[in-house]
């Protein structure tokens, strides 16, 4: 997938390119035992924020980030120097070797499709190692038009069971899930909104249309913040 180089230079300003927050990796690590000498793979890094994170709380580990645009890995290059125990790099996540005791992988999986996703990674985990990914999703019931709105561009966006029975489908378990809603999403539209403003001045035509288009994103959360979620999800092959 191509995106536009508007698009990439408004999202490589910013700290993550979705919703999660330090504290939703380092539950994870804790719910799935992960410490130690681990090997853990950040599949769909971004700009780094959570290869910092796992690097940060994993300093006998080695943790690899993965990313396919060449400005979100220099971004995260920068932010990751000086941890001797990280490194990322341009790379397909759909093709990992591994070994990994641990993928973690937010938002990102979503481009291979969550079971193929999970399929594929089968192969590069050790025995007993796990995936955690992030996924958007319907939380159920009558859905606010303003949810469905926000999401119209995801025609095939699960609901939490819809979610778990592709989980299902790939051959994995599900350990653990948590909801992130509300400051998760705040902090990164905060962000966001932070950065389109600084690049408003004296942007051409296509990036004020890439702003416009991530101004419109956060309106349309803002009506609907308390039901605009995504799930993390813990998983293990059975």
């Amino acid at each position: 997938m191509t995106l536009p180089p508007e698009f990439v230079a408004l999202y490589a300003r910013l700290d993550r390119q979705g919703p999660g927050l330090a504290g939703d990796v380092l539950w994870a690590l804790e719910v799935l035992g992960i410490e130690g000498t681990v090997r853990v793979c950040d599949a769909g890094c971004g700009t780094g924020a959570d290869c910092e994170t796992l690097a940060r709380a994993l300093p006998s580990g080695e943790v690899e980030g993965i990313e396919a645009i060449p400005a979100f890995v220099a971004a995260a290059e920068a932010r990751l120097r000086g941890l001797p125990n990280a490194r990322v790099s341009v790379g397909d996540m759909a093709a990992l070797s591994g070994p990994y005791d641990l993928i973690w992988s937010a938002g990102a999986i979503y481009f291979l499709g969550v079971t193929d996703g999970l399929c594929g990674w089968r192969e590069a985990l050790v025995p007993g190692g796990a995936v955690a990914f992030s996924q958007g999703v319907y939380l159920g019931g009558d859905e606010p038009q303003a949810v469905r709105d926000f999401w119209a561009g995801e025609p095939a966006l699960p609901d939490r069971a819809a979610l778990r029975e592709q989980v299902e489908a790939a051959g994995f378990e599900v350990i653990a899930t948590r909801l992130l809603t509300d400051a998760p999403w705040q902090a990164y539209y905060d962000s966001l909104a932070r950065e389109a403003a600084a690049l408003r001045p004296g942007a051409t035509a296509e990036m004020a249309a890439v702003l416009d288009g991530a101004e419109r994103e956060i309106a349309l959360w803002r009506q609907a913040a308390e039901r605009i979620a995504y799930e993390l999800v813990l998983a293990r092959p059975r």
